[in-house]
This record gives structure tokens, C-alpha cells and sequence, in this order.
């Protein structure tokens, strides 16, 4: 009986917890992890593994110091600690993600509650809040990627794809800074165009954060989600959507001039769409909400592109549509509808019938009440005139006379009614 555990109804039965979904997500993130490390070198797997164990032990020290349950076992800091290495550039000093995991547990986090109860994404947070301290180290530690050449087969095939020579290596400047800050003669010049810029892009072999690189296994792992159910496609769908749309529109040198294609496979939009605003705590539940907010984080991200002096937007503009999960959730919260209840009618309550031939059986002798006076204040009207004008011994005597034949009268009744 010890073992059993009382909650509060309704009792849903799901084999899911929050340990699991933690660690799946986290699975469906390392392939990108390994791609990173081929990609880029040690750094990578330098960077995320202090990122992972600083964020535990800022969570451990929270918790312990506030007097909370200790759970650093249910995942959810291992994967703070690998999506905010997943937005850092490879080429950071190695204390930054001290830096960001004391932003990102204690003040995103734990300040606010603990899990569950955090406004923004905590690896975003503590993102933007790097960018925001050292912006030029945040905007020029990229890394070059290993020479196609060192791939071996999976090198010449990308380069095929690309069209451009295997012993050539892309330039370290992100696309989205090279396309934002010198032009789009540049960029072609740079990364190539055509099919092979878009298989090349889709495949991961381009320069940015450790986790921006393939939108290919970003693709797989979100698709896993999306059929474990963990995940829906409306904050997705919508997001990118939105993206590739206005920047079509907007994004080229005149109107319905931009390349939807590559907006969407440059940068992080990818790994925002899928696995930053799709943060349970951060995002709504409901799902015309969702497609309101992925379209809110879309329009916000294109508008910083092109317009603000930041090449990407992804992280501002999920951090800025945050607090509003809860408020679209309160506008498109399903409304019930019932007709009023109809007045039921009055039911007498009949008496039993053992009651009634009781009651013809044994017949007992009505009584008599006295009346009761009309108002209160005929009474109190009659005791001050009482009190006022006391009655004189021939009343006296009158009144007496009156109740003897009163009381004659009432025993010759009930004589009466017992014969």
C-alpha cells in the first residue's frame, strides 16, 4: 500500500514523462553534434561538453541552495547546455558557456520558478545575452570547415553537388553576414548558386553555430518529434513558412525578387523552428496559437534580417514572442456553450399511504389555535395602551364572567365530541 501514489483527478495514463522526452530530443540532436565535430574539430565537443556540465552544476547549486528537489537526472539541463552550444560559434573561448549556463539556469530558470515556470528559452537567453557582452567575439569566432578533401568520398559528392573544386573550403564568414553585409554578387561569389548551393547548404557543409550546420539531420531529428508526438507541425510549418514567404516578397533587390530557399536553409532557422520554439514551457498549447506564434516569430525574423543590424534574428525574435504563448493561448481558448437549465416544475410531495390509513384508523381530535395577532404593531400598540389605562374593577369582573363561560363552553364541545 506505501508503494501506491495519490494525485488529484483527472488521471491520464501515458507512458511519456519528462526524463524521456528530455533525453529523446536529445538523441535526435547528437547526429548534428557528430556532423559539427567532422566539420569543424575538437572545439566543438570541447565547448558542448563544458556548456553541458556547467549547466548541471548551476541547476545542482540552485536547487540545493534554495532548498529544492535535486533533478538534474531528468535531462532537461543536459539539453540546455547542448542547445546553448548549439547557437555559440566553434571559435569562442572555451569559459564562455560558463558565462551563458549561470544566465541561462539561474537567472532564465531557476529565479523564475524552476522548470515549468520560465518565460523565455534559457539557451537563448543566455545567447543574446553573450551577443549583447562581447558582440565582436559573437560575430567573428567562426571556424573554417575541414577541406573537402579530408572527407574522403562524402567530400568530393558535396563538392560535386556544389560544383566547385574539392581542394577549395568555404570562406569563414556565415552566408547570412556575407549576404547582409556585402550583397548578393558576393555571396555567389562566395558560396556558388544554383542547385549545388542549395544541396550543399542542405547537407551541412557551411560555416556558423555548431548546431546551424545540416538542415538535413535537423529535418530527421524534428520529424522523429513530430511522430512521437512530442512536437506538432504548427510552430514549424508556420514559422518557416512565414520566412521563406516575406522573404520572397522582401528580400530581393525589388519585389517577389528574394530566394525563399536559401532564407530558410541559411542560419538557424531550422534548428529554431524545431527544437527552440517548440519549447514546451515557452510556447502555447493550443493549436491556432501555435500557428500564430510561428508566424509571429517568421515575420520578426525576417524584419531583423533585412532590416536590423544583426545578419540573423532567429534567437531576438523567438525571445521576443515568448511571453505572448500564454496570452494567445487566453484569446483562442476554447469557449463552451450550454443552453441555460429549463425550470423544472413543482412537484408535490404526496403523503405515504400507510400515513393516511393510520390516520383513518386512529382519528385523533383536532386542535384548536388560538389566532394569531394581525402585526406586530397592533400588538405593541394594544401593551402601551395597556400600560396607559389600567382597567377598572367592573371590566375586571367582565372579563372574568366571559372566560368562565368561555371554558363552559369549550368542555360542553368536547364532551360533545366524544359521544
Amino acid at each position: 500500500m506505501n508503494s501506491l501514489t495519490v494525485s488529484i483527478s483527472p488521471h491520464v495514463k501515458n507512458r511519456e514523462s519528462v526524463p524521456k522526452i528530455m533525453w529523446t530530443v536529445i538523441a535526435c540532436l547528437m547526429p548534428v553534434l557528430i556532423l559539427s565535430f567532422i566539420l569543424y574539430g575538437w572545439r566543438v565537443l570541447a565547448l558542448t561538453g563544458i556548456s553541458v556540465a556547467s549547466c548541471v552544476a548551476v541547476e545542482a547549486a540552485c536547487q540545493r541552495l534554495m532548498k529544492r528537489k535535486i533533478r538534474i537526472s531528468d535531462g532537461s539541463a543536459v539539453l540546455t547546455g547542448i542547445l546553448m552550444a548549439f547557437v555559440l560559434p566553434p571559435g569562442l573561448p572555451l569559459h564562455f558557456p560558463i558565462l551563458g549556463a549561470v544566465m541561462a539556469i539561474f537567472i532564465g530558470k531557476q529565479l523564475m520558478g524552476g522548470l515549468g515556470y520560465n518565460i523565455f528559452n534559457p539557451a537563448l537567453l543566455a545567447r543574446a545575452f553573450l551577443m549583447v557582452t562581447f558582440p565582436a567575439l559573437m560575430t567573428t569566432a567562426w571556424i573554417l570547415p575541414t577541406p573537402l578533401t579530408e572527407l574522403g568520398y562524402p567530400g568530393q559528392w558535396i563538392a560535386a553537388l556544389n560544383g566547385m573544386p574539392a581542394v577549395d573550403a568555404v570562406t569563414s564568414a556565415t552566408p547570412l553576414g556575407v549576404l547582409s553585409e556585402q550583397g548578393a554578387e558576393a555571396f555567389r561569389n562566395r558560396f556558388g548558386s544554383g542547385l549545388g548551393l542549395y544541396g550543399s547548404f542542405f547537407i551541412g557543409y557551411k560555416p556558423g553555430c555548431i548546431g546551424e550546420t545540416s538542415g538535413l539531420l535537423l529535418l530527421i531529428g524534428g520529424l522523429v518529434l513530430m511522430i512521437k508526438k512530442y512536437i506538432s507541425w504548427h510552430i514549424p510549418v508556420s514559422m518557416l513558412g512565414t520566412i521563406a514567404l516575406l522573404t520572397w516578397i522582401f528580400g530581393g533587390d525589388t519585389l517577389f525578387s528574394g530566394d525563399p530557399l536559401l532564407a530558410v536553409l541559411s542560419g538557424g532557422a531550422i534548428l529554431g523552428a524545431f527544437f527552440m520554439a517548440t519549447d514546451y514551457v515557452t510556447s502555447p498549447s493550443n493549436k491556432m496559437s501555435q500557428l500564430i506564434f510561428g508566424m509571429a516569430i517568421g515575420a520578426l525574423t525576417v524584419l531583423i534580417r533585412l532590416k536590423g543590424g544583426y545578419p540573423e534574428g532567429v534567437c531576438y525574435a523567438i525571445l521576443l514572442v515568448n511571453p505572448l504563448s500564454t496570452v494567445l493561448d487566453g484569446w483562442f481558448k476554447r469557449q463552451r456553450f450550454s443552453p441555460a437549465p429549463e425550470p423544472k416544475p413543482e412537484v408535490k410531495a404526496e403523503p405515504n399511504p400507510e400515513v393516511k390509513a393510520e390516520a383513518k384508523e386512529d382519528p385523533k381530535p383536532e386542535s384548536k389555535e388560538e389566532p394569531k395577532p394581525e402585526s406586530k404593531s397592533d400588538d405593541k400598540s394594544e401593551a402601551k395602551a395597556e400600560s396607559k389605562e389600567e382597567p377598572s374593577a367592573s371590566d375586571k369582573a367582565e372579563t372574568r364572567s366571559a372566560d368562565e363561560v368561555n371554558a363552559s363552553s369549550n368542555a360542553d364541545d368536547k364532551e360533545g365530541g366524544a359521544k
